[in-house]
């Protein structure tokens, strides 16, 4: 980690385009104003933690129902396999071999 001392309107640089300045020292609180591209989330700690939990939950649920639609496809393809009359399973075969 990189330790600076700076004192108030001082900046920082970061890499070309990001600039951390010391707006304001008051007691055991330092205000900084960063100016960064539109493009790089900018954000308090406390902020993106809650953002990155949020992030996996939601993956987590979109795992889950696709897990869940996967299931419900399968047993539907199981069910119309077995309901299918074998005559037709193999004409449906041979019109597959028939088109490859």
């Amino acid at each position: 980690m990189l330790v600076l001392s700076r004192h108030r309107d001082e900046k920082i640089i970061i890499g070309d385009n990001i600039i951390v300045t010391v707006v304001d020292i008051r007691r055991d609180r330092v205000r900084l104003g960063i100016t960064a591209p539109a493009h790089i989330p900018v954000h308090r700690e406390e902020v993106y933690e809650a953002i990155q939990r949020e992030q996996r939950e939601a993956a987590r649920r979109r795992k889950k129902e696709a897990e869940e639609a996967g299931a419900e496809s399968t047993g539907e393809a199981e069910q119309a396999a077995e309901t299918e009359p074998a005559g037709d399973q193999e004409q449906s075969d041979q019109q597959q071999q028939e088109s490859s």
